[in-house]
């Protein structure tokens, strides 16, 4: 069972994800400082991998190297890469996003 305060601050950081544009990325870090929880990037990876809602564009959170995270379950890691891909985000040979390109300022 997720706590009160635990499913306040899941909905702020979905709020902030929702906002992201599409073709647009924002990392973890720059989600929690969004949502008003600055040093809790980890805590919107939570967020994310505990996402039950289709109307959060979760792909476009990514880590602050501009790569797509690891996930637990195989696979998620090429999925995520294809749908930023399908809206316009380029990934260099690295498999990197450049962050000065494609990153949400949070407008």
């Amino acid at each position: 069972m997720t706590s009160r305060k635990s499913s306040d601050s899941y909905r702020r950081i979905y709020a902030v994800v929702r906002r992201i544009p599409e073709g647009r990325v924002a990392t973890y870090g720059q989600v929690a400082v969004l949502a008003g929880l600055p040093g809790h990037a980890r805590q919107v990876g939570y967020a994310m991998y505990a996402l039950d809602d289709e109307s959060v564009p979760w792909q476009r959170v990514i880590n602050a190297q501009g790569r797509v995270s690891a996930r637990s379950e195989p696979g998620w890691e090429g999925f995520q890469r294809h749908l930023l891909e399908e809206e316009g985000v380029v990934f260099n040979e690295r498999g990197a996003v450049d962050l000065k390109r494609y990153r949400w300022e949070g407008s």
